[in-house]
């Protein structure tokens, strides 16, 4: 009699599992589903020949001494920007990645995902740049939300992440017990 009552116990434990895992699934699907596409699409970002990742182009030297100064070059990336793209955009920046081993100087904007790949030491355009990964990078942590919000502190990053591991680390317990549960059972049976 003591191992029916200590099966049903197991059994309605597995049960209660089986209802969290889908009722979780079902509530976030769409989360999921978001989070899967975009994480595929960044880890082949280096790998879509530009599609995804823009490509860091070469410049003429990689000594710093031969470089112009660097508000010189952020003038010349706010020009590009204003020339080639629209004058209506902002020039507020992101950041500056300097990649002195290409003798190259990337100036990223922050409201609109573009950003201009300019020569260090000439301030020449090498390349003007649709940033997508910065933008599938931020739907994949969810502060595209708060980009348009404009919100402080990004708080809606900051609850989609928890909710997100939360709800992944809900379905490893529940999805571990829905497969170690029924093994233990038939073991003690």
């Amino acid at each position: 009699m003591p191992d029916k009552s200590k099966r049903q116990k197991q059994a309605r434990l597995l049960r209660i599992f089986r209802k969290i895992h889908r009722t979780t699934g079902a509530l976030l699907f769409i989360f999921f589903f978001v989070v899967s596409i975009t994480g595929l699409l960044l880890g082949w970002k280096k790998h879509s020949d530009g599609m995804i990742l823009p490509k860091s182009y070469q410049g003429t030297s990689t000594d710093l001494k031969e470089w112009l100064p660097l508000d010189s070059l952020h003038k010349n990336a706010c020009k590009i920007m204003h020339d080639s793209i629209s004058p209506e955009l902002s020039l507020e920046l992101e950041r500056i990645d300097v990649r002195k081993d290409k003798g190259m100087v990337k100036f990223v904007f922050i409201d609109h995902f573009w950003g201009v790949q300019l020569d260090g030491a000439t301030g020449e355009l090498l390349h003007i740049e649709k940033r997508r990964s910065d933008f599938i990078e931020n739907i994949h942590d969810g502060s595209i939300l708060d980009y348009y919000f404009k919100t402080d502190g990004e708080i809606f990053k900051l609850i989609y992440t928890t909710v997100m591991g939360l709800a992944l680390l809900t379905f490893t317990v529940t999805g571990f017990w829905l497969w170690y549960g029924p093994k233990r059972m038939r073991r003690n049976s």
